[in-house]
């Protein structure tokens, strides 16, 4: 390879040792357990589609190119090695024709994510999974299944040093009343759509624009009804709409300016299908009339925070404040609502047609009328919702 070839690694990217077991006959024969293992280095990278295993000396390579500068290629590496990091996407070489994890790294390039936080995101995501299954093949899915395979949880008050001191109960008003009636909707009507009025006046309280301040043409800054860190307000919506009158069922995008909905392109599955694993098979909250997909603009935020530590945290908490909202006004209008971030994002980006570095959804939100009887168990133990009946114990997942 030639020696003048300029490089660079990949921008983002974690060794991680790892051990591999295999089963060796010949160990077995000799008197040994059969099992042997193997210590073997991994790249991890938020542009690569899954880990890469390096030697020591691609290992010790790539500590020597540097993630910003286009530098000679180091002298006396094996070009066997570089070969093998320039094929997986790890090292790039100036001038060469982009393949599509080259691409991939210059994408994420443009979003200043902070190092930690991109990976987090991009492992974390899950494809194609039945989360319901898996808590219950696990004996997971009950708070006493919790309890009799992982033991007591710690305790649900902190403990605290002395007497704390009584603040005086305040008389109840209407508003106090509907957020005791807040609780997650497990049991949706099917039958019963959702009027477009209800939809619409809960988007308009939640993600529409209520101001701006323009401070040059290509400078807008929202105002909405929800706190966001620096006032950027990234979170798009989608919907997947099942049973709303007046809308027809399909994939819509939501604009806060133009309170305003604009159909998505879908493929030949039913709404009930992507329902089913947008939530990772959650059932009860599959049957809701119409999903909200919460889903930041990552640039949008990191414009401002770049690179920062806090920036993927203020993100979250951006999502949280728009569903704790979302919540409280279905609760208001007498609607049944969730949210939850058991879901397959990889699935939904796929749908959807998102890049996960730039756009990609944290939570899923639902609404719909709640149904006249309870089939899956709720917690109410208040009451509020249902009248108190023996029932079976509300599932954790």
């Amino acid at each position: 390879m030639h020696d003048t070839l300029h490089l660079r690694r990949c921008r983002t990217l974690y060794l991680e040792p790892r051990q591999q077991t295999s089963f060796d006959l010949r160990a077995l024969v000799s008197g040994g357990t059969g099992m042997t293992l193997r210590s073997v280095w991994t790249a991890l990278a938020p542009h690569l589609p899954a880990p890469v295993e390096l030697n020591e000396s691609q290992v010790l390579l790539l500590g020597r190119l540097d993630p910003e500068r286009w530098e000679p290629r180091p002298a006396g590496e094996d070009d066997s090695d570089l070969r093998y990091l320039l094929a997986h996407g790890l090292v790039q070489a100036q001038g060469a024709d982009r393949d599509a994890l080259a691409e991939r790294e210059a994408q994420l390039r443009q979003v200043p994510w902070w190092g930690p936080a991109a990976m987090l995101h991009w492992q974390g995501r899950w494809q194609g999974q039945d989360s319901v299954k898996a808590l219950e093949s696990a004996g997971l899915h009950t708070a006493a299944g919790l309890r009799a395979h992982l033991g007591p949880p710690p305790p649900a008050l902190a403990p605290h040093a002395g007497e704390p001191r009584r603040l005086p109960r305040q008389p109840e008003e209407a508003f106090d009343r509907s957020l005791r009636e807040r609780s997650t909707c497990r049991n949706f009507d099917t039958a019963q759509p959702l009027p477009l009025a209800e939809l619409s006046r809960l988007l308009q309280r939640t993600l529409a624009e209520t101001g701006r301040q323009v401070v040059e043409e290509d400078a807008v800054f929202l105002k909405k009804n929800v706190p966001s860190a620096g006032g950027l307000h990234p979170t798009e919506a989608y919907l997947l709409v099942q049973h709303v009158e007046g809308l027809q069922a399909g994939l819509y995008h939501y604009d806060p300016a133009s309170h305003g909905v604009s159909a998505l392109p879908s493929d030949a599955r039913s709404m009930a299908e992507l329902a089913a694993l947008f939530t990772a098979g959650q059932h009860w909250f599959a049957d809701a009339p119409v999903l909200i997909v919460l889903a930041p603009r990552f640039a949008r935020t990191y414009w401002k925070y770049r690179h920062h530590p806090k920036a993927y945290r203020a993100v979250i908490l951006d999502v949280g404040h728009i569903s704790q909202l979302l919540l409280t006004c279905a609760t208001e209008q007498g609607l049944g609502a969730f949210v939850t971030a058991a879901i397959n994002e990889q699935d939904i980006e796929q749908v959807l047609g998102m890049d996960p570095m730039q756009l990609s959804p944290l939570a899923v939100c639902g609404v719909g009328w709640r149904a006249q009887q309870m089939s899956t168990s709720e917690f109410d133990p208040g009451g509020q919702v249902w009248t108190p009946v023996l029932t079976a114990e509300p599932p954790t997942g």
